[in-house]
């Protein structure tokens, strides 16, 4: 599996919309959902400080590695 993207349980926890957060941090809604989707082949440094910034979260808390078997 590789890295997990947790977003959607931190945007749960913050009561967050997608489409606030999107706005928010200056990406489309549209790729908001690829990063929550799992679908995402790479993310920028600056998106995820954003991301951190308005969720008041460490990256940690976003993303997991989870080893595959």
């Amino acid at each position: 599996m590789g890295i997990q993207v947790n977003l959607d349980v931190m945007m749960a926890k913050r009561k967050m919309p997608a489409g606030e957060l999107a706005d928010r941090i200056g990406i489309t809604p549209a790729n908001l959902s690829i990063l929550k989707n799992n679908k995402a082949k790479a993310i920028r440094f600056s998106t995820l400080e954003e991301i951190c910034k308005v969720l008041q979260c460490q990256p940690g808390e976003i993303l997991e590695y989870i080893p595959e078997e």
